[in-house]
């Protein structure tokens, strides 16, 4: 699995395949039964800021799965809002809006309208944290 750094990968596109991998994550096949993540296409993304504690860390890793982008089951995704990546807890709106909700706090919910989803690609659901792996 590649590794993505999302500072790195907070530029101008919609996806990975043009950003840097900084390193590769090995995992058995035996795990990801386990993890309910055959087949799946994955991705390692390290979490930036503290937007999403308690839940993640900075300097988090977080395995994605790209083939997840329905959020009309909510969770937390990687998601690109107007040319920047963000790991934020996703929720549908009634009428096509969508709610960006960070789990800290301090920060506040933010609304997509629906006139500005054009703007937002969710890339992945957050599968699970793998903490600092250095």
């Amino acid at each position: 699995m590649p590794l993505y750094d999302v500072e790195g990968a907070a530029g101008a596109g919609r996806s990975l395949e043009n950003e840097s991998v900084v390193g590769t994550f090995t995992i058995d096949f035996e795990t990801l039964t386990q993890m309910g993540l055959v087949g799946a296409r994955l991705a390692g993304i390290r979490v930036r800021g503290d937007s999403m504690e308690p839940t993640l860390f900075d300097d988090d890793w977080v395995f994605i799965d790209l083939n997840d982008t329905n959020f009309a089951q909510a969770g937390v995704f990687l998601v690109w809002v107007s040319g920047e990546l963000r790991i934020k807890r996703l929720q549908r709106l009634a009428g096509g809006a969508m709610l960006l909700i960070s789990d800290n706090s301090y920060y506040e919910k933010e609304m997509i309208a629906p006139d500005r989803m054009q703007e937002v690609h969710v890339m992945g659901r957050v599968r699970t944290r793998m903490g600092e792996i250095a």
